[in-house]
């Protein structure tokens, strides 16, 4: 078996990406199913709010347990039996009878994916150097605006023609065979061979949180990512049910439109926005953050104008021009942490910032689905109560600049501070 694996950067790169793009597709796609889970449940949009918080639950705590094996042990291991996992449980989701039912599939779906996707990160910083890092998170991070296109289109598509149970089966098998090719033919990286730190002490996870605490700059990256999921999330967990009620699209029409004027926009911002701040780098010292602020500085009013319209054209042209200047901070700040920690800390790090943006994102959905319920109990109409919730969703993404450009302020001495060792 052995003779078959690879120790190839792309390949890697390849596959880990796709292994994250079914990942987010299987924790998406209940967002293209809103309507014909409410129907056939008798949920309110708060319920559909919690399946999201669900899939965090245990999440985010199992996952800083996984980390901490996969610092010491071999990471493609986890990353493999995680996805078979998670995969079985997303296929499962269709077989269910009833709410408590459909919840537990959806905390064993994030359950599997706290084994598989936490160790990911330090792989790909082990495949490249550090000043490709923000470019390689970037297009690893793809695998979520990308699984949102495919959960958000597909499901809302094989739910028109074949049922919601269908959606959540089709969606869930790819990942089975996914974690089969990666077994078979990917190499384990050498830990920290680009940094000239490869030893085989793994910090405490103490250690780690002194490392946060130390780069002031780590700590406002930390927060602004967590706000920045939580509104990412919280939208697009409500945009398609917006999509439907407000101009009357059906199930698989609103869920194409969504990953339309979301997922692709939202992948073009990943991208651009980790390779404009290495290119920025060697001038502007502190783009690794100030990319990300000026973007969600700017996408708070056009998410407020785009959420307001109730003609179709402009909703869609401000809400693609949100996106896309929005999702600047995905890949940027998760390379820039991964270059603030020793190798052998990356997996635990990524862990332990996973579960402030696992609750701090997972709340996004709550408090859209909630805001919404209490608008709708005024006597609004759904679509408005709806609209109006995700428009003061999207001016948290000021508050989400702010810490960026806080982070602006010392990101470049904190980076320096790393590559001396003294930190």
């Amino acid at each position: 078996m052995s003779r078959l694996r690879r120790h190839s950067p792309a390949l890697a790169l390849t596959l880990l990406t796709l292994i994250g793009l079914i990942g987010f597709v299987d924790r998406i796609v209940v967002n293209a199913l809103v309507e014909p889970l409410k129907a056939e449940f008798g949920l309110s949009d708060g319920q559909i709010g919690l399946l999201g918080f669900a899939y965090s639950a245990l999440n985010i705590v199992l996952g800083v347990v996984i980390a901490r094996h996969a610092e010491r042990r071999r990471r493609l291991t986890f990353t493999t039996v995680g996805t078979l996992l998670w995969s079985i449980a997303a296929t499962g989701c269709g077989f269910v009878h009833g709410w408590y039912q459909l919840l537990a599939a959806r905390i064993a779906v994030g359950v599997g994916e706290a084994v598989g996707l936490p160790a990911n990160q330090s792989l790909v910083a082990d495949f490249y150097p550090p000043h490709r890092r923000a470019t390689a998170m970037s297009v690893l991070l793809l695998a979520a605006p990308l699984g949102a296109f495919v959960g958000l289109a597909g499901g809302g598509y094989v739910a028109q023609a074949w049922g919601w149970r269908w959606a959540f089966i089709v969606t869930g098998m790819p990942g089975i065979a996914l974690a089969a090719i990666v077994w078979l033919f990917l190499h384990e990286p050498e830990r920290g061979l680009h940094d000239g730190m490869a030893d085989d002490a793994v910090p405490s996870i103490g250690a780690v949180l002194r490392r946060f605490l130390v780069l002031k700059s780590a700590r406002h990256l930390v927060i602004g990512h967590a706000l920045g999921s939580m509104i990412g999330l919280g939208l697009i967990a409500f945009l398609s049910a917006l999509i439907t009620r407000r101009f009357g699209l059906p199930v698989g029409e609103a869920g194409l439109t969504t990953a339309l004027i979301s997922s692709i926009p939202a992948a073009i911002s990943t991208i651009a926005g980790g390779v404009l701040a290495d290119r920025l780098a060697p001038r502007l010292r502190a783009s690794y953050a100030l990319v990300p602020a000026v973007g969600l500085l700017a996408a708070a009013p056009l998410y407020l104008i785009a959420f307001t319209r109730f003609d179709f054209v402009p909703f869609v042209c401000f809400t693609i021009a949100a996106t896309v200047l929005q999702f600047s901070f995905l890949g940027v700040t998760v390379g820039t942490l991964q270059n603030m920690m020793h190798p052998r800390m990356r997996a635990t790090a990524n862990a332990l910032t996973n579960i402030v943006s696992g609750l701090v994102g997972g709340l996004g959905p709550v408090l859209i689905g909630t805001v919404s319920d209490r608008l709708a109990a005024t006597g609004l109409a759904s679509h408005i109560a709806l609209g109006t919730a995700m428009a003061g969703g999207g001016l948290l993404s000021l508050w989400a600049a702010a810490h960026y450009f806080l982070a602006a302020r010392t990101v470049a001495d904190d980076l320096q501070t790393v590559r001396e060792g003294r930190a």
